[in-house]
This record gives C-alpha cells, sequence and structure tokens, in this order.
C-alpha cells in the first residue's frame, strides 16, 4: 500500500496538473533551469516489493519527458552550458539537465539508447569502487535479501532483533527498520552490517554489485560519447558528512584519480552520495570547492537561479521519481520554482 507521504505528494501532483499552476510559475518565476536527477532505467514493471522503485523509471518515460521539455521551451543543455547560463548576468533560454547516478549498467542498455536517439546531453556520476566490482550496492542488496526471506535476524551493538517478512507490508517494515539504521550508523558499521546480513543469508555483494553496475570498458562507451560528460560520486558511495574530513575528501579526491588514469582526463563535477542535509553539508561543499571541481550537486529539491552562481558546490536536483511517472506530471517537474518552494533544503 502506498504510503501517507506518497498518497499526499500524488494529490498535490494531480492538483497542480488541473490547476495549470505550473504553466504561470514558469513564465513568472526567475528560475533558470532544472538538473533532474535520475538512476536505474528499465523496461519492466518493478515488484510488487520495491521499495527502490522510486530510483527507476521506464525508457519510454525517459524519451516522453525529453521530448515534452522540448516543447515547453526548455532547452536540454550539457551541465557546463547549465552553469554558464546560471552565472550570466544576462536572463537566457530556460535548460533542463539530465544527470544519472551510480553507473548502473541498464543506464547503458536502456538509457542510452533514448538518450542517443533525441540527441540528449547527460551527466553520468561514477563511484569508482563500484565499478571496480568490490563495493556495496547496499540499498538494493538490502530490498533483494528482504524480498526473498521470510524473517530476517539482525544484530548490532550485541543485540539481536527478530523482523517477520512474510507479508508485504512485513517486508516494507523490515526495510525501513533496517535501512534508516543503516544510515544513522558510522560508515564501517554499516558495511559491516550488510556484510553480516549478507553473509548470513548467503547473499554475494560483490556478485551483485558486479551485475548491477558497469565495469570500465563498459564506461569506455560514456567516456567517448559526445553526449555524455563524466563526473564523480565518490569512491565508495559513502555519506560524506559522516566520515572524517582528511576521509571525505580522499573519497572525492580519489575518485578524481582513479577516472583520470581510466580515461586521461580529470572530472570537474562531482555528486554526493545520498545528497541531503544529513549527507552533505558546508563542509563538503568546501572540500568540493578547494578540490577545483566546477561544481557539486545534492539531493536537495530546487530550480537553479541566479544567485546558485554563489554555491556552485551545493546545487539542487529535482527527481524524476519513479513513482511519478505519469507523463502529465512532467509539466510539473519542469516547474523548478516549485522544487524550490518545498522543505528538505537545507
Amino acid at each position: 500500500m502506498p504510503s501517507f507521504k506518497y498518497l499526499a505528494l500524488r494529490s498535490a501532483f494531480e492538483l497542480l496538473w488541473v490547476s495549470r499552476l505550473p504553466m504561470l510559475i514558469r513564465r513568472l518565476s526567475r528560475c533558470r533551469g532544472v538538473i533532474f536527477t535520475l538512476h536505474r532505467v528499465l523496461p519492466e514493471d518493478p515488484a510488487d516489493f520495491a521499495p527502490n522503485a522510486i530510483l527507476q523509471i521506464k525508457p519510454a518515460f525517459l524519451e516522453f519527458a525529453i521530448i515534452r521539455l522540448r516543447e515547453l521551451g526548455l532547452d536540454i543543455v550539457d551541465l557546463g552550458e547549465a552553469l554558464r547560463r546560471v552565472e550570466s548576468p544576462e536572463p537566457a533560454r530556460p535548460f533542463a539537465v539530465f544527470t544519472f547516478d551510480d553507473a548502473y549498467r541498464d543506464n547503458l542498455r536502456f538509457a542510452l539508447p533514448v538518450l542517443r536517439r533525441q540527441q540528449c546531453p547527460f551527466t553520468l556520476y561514477v563511484p569508482t569502487a563500484l565499478v571496480d566490482g568490490v563495493g556495496e550496492v547496499w540499498w538494493q542488496a538490502l530490498e533483494d535479501i528482504v524480498a526473498a526471506q521470510t524473517a530476517v535476524a539482525v544484530t548490532y551493538l550485541g543485540e539481536t532483533d527478530y523482523l517477520p517478512t512474510g507479508t508485504h507490508a512485513e517486508k516494507m517494515q523490515a526495510y525501513d527498520s533496517i535501512y534508516w539504521r543503516m544510515r544513522a550508523m558510522p560508515e564501517p558499521d554499516r558495511v559491516n552490517l550488510i556484510r553480516e546480513i549478507a553473509g548470513q543469508y548467503g547473499f554475494d555483494l560483490d556478485a551483485h554489485c558486479r551485475e548491477l553496475i558497469m565495469d570500465w570498458t563498459e564506461l569506455r562507451t560514456f567516456a567517448a560519447e559526445q553526449l555524455c560528460t563524466l563526473g564523480v560520486h565518490t569512491v565508495h558511495h559513502h555519506e560524506l558528512a559522516k566520515l572524517g574530513a582528511d576521509a571525505a575528501r580522499n573519497e572525492i579526491e580519489q575518485s578524481m584519480r582513479v577516472m583520470h588514469a581510466q580515461f586521461g582526463v580529470t572530472p570537474i563535477h562531482l555528486s554526493y552520495p545520498v545528497g541531503g542535509p544529513a549527507s552533505a553539508g558546508p563542509r563538503e561543499f568546501e572540500i568540493a570547492r578547494s578540490l577545483g571541481l566546477r561544481s557539486a550537486v545534492t539531493t536537495r529539491p530546487g530550480g537553479l537561479y541566479h544567485h546558485h552562481r554563489h554555491s556552485l558546490h551545493a546545487l539542487p536536483r529535482v527527481s524524476l521519481n519513479g513513482l511519478f511517472q505519469e507523463r502529465r506530471y512532467v509539466d510539473i517537474f519542469a516547474t523548478g520554482a516549485l522544487f524550490s518552494m518545498l522543505p528538505g533544503r537545507g
């Protein structure tokens, strides 16, 4: 059953669409553009139990979004052009930027053909350890483990919780409980816990990572693609705010070095893993700036304005959410000013 939050947001989207208010806001707003966050692109429907379905859209919806944004008068540009328009003292045509986090293999199979067909520029943010096949796509691994069990035992700090997972509701409750517990942990503890859970239930995290994430050979297709700008997404996809300053800096800097070693070019754009206020803040923004990166994006909602020229290492994005794939909603996603009004931006 959809959550109350989801139902409330869906109701708000419906009211906005019926009212035609987004069109008026786009005409009157000083918002210059919007950066979209995407993750997975897959043709099939998600399973009934799929808490990460929010990260998954269909190729047809991606293609429609590109076409519709252009119909609405937005230029789809690369990240460099977007920054130039944000910094320009003169207003320019409104724009949209497509960005993909995590380097999922399905981006190669299902997203790239659409992007090429529509000649849509995009940015792909790469977590280098995951591409090496030695990281954990832990949020999806947790979903897959819970999906396969009728009960899950989780031991942390010497205490074991036994969580029933026989029904859909029980699986959702168990997933949320474990997920948010992990999000609150120091990163080394989270890594240890998902590894312990995976070992307990015979789940191969390394093979899982290699299955979901592209390898370096596959990424060379993107490195050679004129439409693509490669960015970094750290080494291990750790929440940087939960690391010490030196470790956080190393996560970014080392990923830049690895990408240069692989492709001969040092990326100048960063996406903070998870990207919310608890995952990246002023300290991380300053680290990114000090490393010479041109930009860094969060997952805090909002459109881009001229004032963002002063905060290019803390840029907002709007998620093309897998739970909101109705075509009429693209008009709302295109209205960055609406998302700038939402909570969760600080």
